[in-house]
């Protein structure tokens, strides 16, 4: 009952004139930043975080999770339209949704995403309502050694999954730890790494990295290396589903959800997974004709599935922002930046001391999910129309966007040249396949992992030993060996034996 009153009051915050309207817009600038091919939800995010600089705390919130499950709706019109997935998450729709559209069916294939994504979040939603508060309920009762190696795990988990190679993911990482690091002690209040620079007394401000890392070098990369690419549409239809859709839709969406929804619970993120695995489920329980259209005519539960649980992750991924302050994937890592630009630290503590900021956004993931599905449906041709725009000119947009809300914030030069070298260092990173998210992930949590791994050994009298006195420590240091030995012993595994060779 007490989850039921508190998400009422949520629903009386985020059904004002003023926090609807930045749903509205959210939700809108959400599908077309999906709609876009290139840009997604972590650019648009990182690109407008400045500009709300002055709103309220809610309304800011309310506004940039619009943006994100907004772009998880509409990056599925690109993969079925174009074959162009925006973001990994729309890589498997692409798979049958592009054949759909090419023997015809676009309009079915566009219908099954939405109405899928919209009966996926919807349940996540209920999800992270009923469980969230438990989860902050039982983090409260963790001591800074808890806290110490559950960021570790948050390092461990964000660096192996959010980039192809571990090694490379550990050095972004400890990138964003050695950015954490410049400025002022918080504890002994000594100047550290600021090169008798004055402006970074302060420290770098996070959104300056996240404007740079993700809108700057996302441009440049481009102007680099992709320069003008043509693309080829194929021909809308009307978007409804027939009785024989519905009944194959319905079960596939259900299974996603089920198949989604952990996956975004857990500190281990990443929507690649569940929407193969989902992918893999219909494929396998499809019989007869239906099993003949994947890969052929496009088959829609391959369609259904992955959408489905494509938004069951990056819902439930509120859970550990919310709950434990662990960004599971780019645009929540970029969301904990927005938190902390507010200086509200994302944990256990939120529910109590946040609580109508939480219960808004939580009403606001019910509301945006049916804004989504009014906007999606009737609204898919106004949002073929934004392919439409040319690469260069979209792209110069955002970089002009982009650096008058970087300059905005302090009105500082420095502050520019700062945000154009960490695009420059984007760049590198992309072109040489580094994952960007832990350099947020390690600036963001690295100050508070020093903090209580201090407050720890100071409770341990100077001794490491406090790791392994407490049950749920031993725990968490066997989660985390196991997160970075696991996947290794699996892949050597599963590697097939070399065939000898005839002498």
């Amino acid at each position: 009952m007490d989850i039921f009153s508190a998400l009422m009051g949520g629903f009386a915050t985020a059904i004002t004139p003023i926090n609807l309207m930045w749903a509205f817009i959210g939700c809108v600038l959400g599908t077309a930043v999906g709609v876009l091919p290139g840009i997604g939800p972590a650019v648009a995010v990182a690109m407008l975080l400045p500009i709300t600089a002055k709103v309220d705390i809610t309304a800011s919130m309310i506004f940039f999770s619009g943006i994100y499950y907004g772009a998880m709706y509409g990056g599925s019109t690109t993969s079925i339209l174009l074959n162009t997935p925006g973001e990994t998450a729309s890589m498997v729709t692409a798979m049958e949704g592009n054949k759909m559209a090419k023997s015809g069916r676009a309009g079915a294939a566009l219908a099954t995403a939405a109405i899928g994504s919209f009966v996926a979040g919807t349940i996540a939603t209920l999800i992270v309502t009923l469980f969230a508060p438990y989860v902050a309920d039982f983090a409260v009762k963790l001591g800074p050694p808890e806290y110490f190696l559950l960021m570790v795990l948050a390092f461990t988990t964000v660096s192996a999954v959010l980039g192809k190679s571990t090694l490379r993911g550990m050095a972004a990482l400890f990138l964003g730890l050695a950015i954490g690091l410049v400025g002022l002690d918080q504890i002994s209040g000594q100047a550290r790494y600021i090169g008798g620079v004055p402006e970074l007394l302060d420290g770098i401000e996070i959104v300056l990295v996240a404007v740079g890392l993700f809108a700057v070098a996302e441009v440049l990369y481009f102007a680099l290396y992709e320069g003008r690419e043509t693309e080829t549409r194929n021909p809308m239809s009307k978007v409804y589903m027939t009785r024989q859709d519905w009944r194959r839709s319905i079960p596939a969406w259900l299974r996603a959800t089920a198949i989604g929804a952990p996956f975004g619970c857990i500190p281990a993120g990443g929507t690649e997974i569940p929407t193969f695995l989902s992918y893999a489920v219909e494929k396998k329980l499809a019989k007869g004709e239906n099993k003949a259209e994947f890969g052929t005519v496009g088959a829609i539960e391959g369609v259904a599935g992955p959408e489905a649980a494509n938004n069951a992750t990056v819902t439930t991924a509120m859970i550990p922002l919310l709950t434990l302050g662990i960004p599971t994937s780019n645009t929540t890592a970029i969301l904990l930046g927005a938190f902390q630009n507010y200086g509200i630290q994302p944990g256990p503590q939120l529910f109590t001391t946040s609580a109508t900021l939480v219960w808004a956004l939580i009403a606001s993931l019910y509301i945006g999910n049916v804004m989504l599905l009014v906007l999606n449906l009737p609204m898919v041709k106004l949002w073929v129309q934004l392919l439409k725009i040319p690469k260069p000119q979209l792209y110069a947009g955002i970089l002009i966007f982009a650096t008058v809300g970087a300059y905005g914030m302090r009105q500082s030069a420095f502050d520019l040249v700062l945000l154009w070298g960490i695009g420059l260092v984007g760049v590198l990173m992309r072109r040489f396949d580094f994952p960007t998210a832990p350099v947020i992930v390690g600036m963001i949590l690295g100050p508070l992992a020093e903090a209580q791994m201090r407050n720890a050994i100071s409770i341990g009298e100077g001794s490491a030993a406090v790791f392994v006195q407490r049950p749920m420590s031993i725990a968490l240091l066997v989660v985390i060996v196991l997160v970075l030995v696991v996947p290794r012993v699996l892949k050597r595994w599963m590697r097939p034996e070399p065939v000898p060779t005839p002498g």
